[in-house]
């Protein structure tokens, strides 16, 4: 069955489809209610490079629109405000550690103009008698082709399980970054640019260099070069993904995989050492 077509997506769409899947994902408990704090955004490369420059204040703004809905949510009920209820209501808690939210490329080939897709996560508490692991609640949420779509899932992860460690070197001293998530950006950074692992380096190393992604299904690493200077594995030059036409680019979402062990050269003046799995 074909989807019907969609206008491009809109930062007011995107803000909005984030605080759809927070209220999706809330989890319950005794006494208050808990929200997801971690919110990937996957859009189709045409939204995502028309807004790139937005993504700061898109992430501002979503992040005071989540605050808003958890007024909204947190306002006692009519009887409450008339003293007719002595049940209080379960207040929705802010995270503790703040909203994170990022927006990436979605790289599925059957994405189009107008789809955003949002996958959050919310740490849920475990009892003693369950074991030592710790339990994350997993929400989907989904706009394609104008049709919304929701699932939730829950999964047991160790809390000091990590897909990969990567160890590095830059102006700051030596780091070691245990990568929790299925896909981090590498790069210098800046105001319109994010970046998981920022190094302070020379300016060879470009503000978005490379993405690093872990395909959930097999476990595998790819990187993608993202600069204009280069990036090699293991002493190889691999592929630019990126082609620029004046200040114009464009990714060609070119991917290389990445051994279970590699030595990662940005530009050739920053390295990094990447292992598959935990320290």
């Amino acid at each position: 069955m074909t989807r019907p077509a969609t206008q491009a997506a809109t930062a007011r769409d995107i803000i909005l489809e984030i605080v759809r899947n927070m209220r999706e994902g809330l989890e319950p408990l005794q006494y208050s209610t808990l929200a997801p704090a971690i919110y990937h955004v996957y859009l189709h490369p045409d939204d995502l490079d028309r807004l790139r420059g937005l993504i700061p204040r898109i992430v501002e703004e979503a992040r005071r629109a989540l605050e808003a809905e958890l007024d909204v949510l947190n306002r006692p009920p009519l009887g409450k405000r008339l003293k007719l209820s002595r049940k209080p209501g379960l207040q929705v808690e802010s995270p503790v550690g703040g909203w994170t939210i990022e927006l990436f490329e979605n790289t599925d080939e059957e994405t189009r103009p107008g789809d955003i897709v949002i996958y959050s996560e919310l740490a849920v508490p475990r009892k003693a008698e369950y074991g030592v692991g710790s339990m994350t609640k997993r929400i989907a949420t989904s706009r394609l082709g104008g049709e919304l779509r929701s699932s939730q899932k829950y999964e047991e992860k160790p809390a000091a399980e990590a897909y990969a460690t990567l160890t590095y070197e830059d102006d700051r001293g030596q780091h070691v970054y245990r990568m929790m998530k299925n896909q981090i950006v590498i790069g210098r950074g800046g105001r319109d640019y994010w970046t998981d692992v920022t190094l302070q380096t020379l300016p060879d190393v470009s503000r978005e260099h490379i993405r690093l992604r872990r395909d959930p299904a097999t476990g595998r690493f790819f990187l993608k070069d993202l600069s204009r200077l280069g990036t090699t594995i293991d002493g190889s030059v691999m592929p630019s993904s990126v082609e620029y036409a004046g200040d114009e680019k464009k990714d060609k979402n070119v991917e290389a995989e990445l051994p279970q062990r590699a030595r990662i050269g940005l530009a050739g003046v920053a390295f990094l050492d990447f292992r598959a799995g935990g320290e």
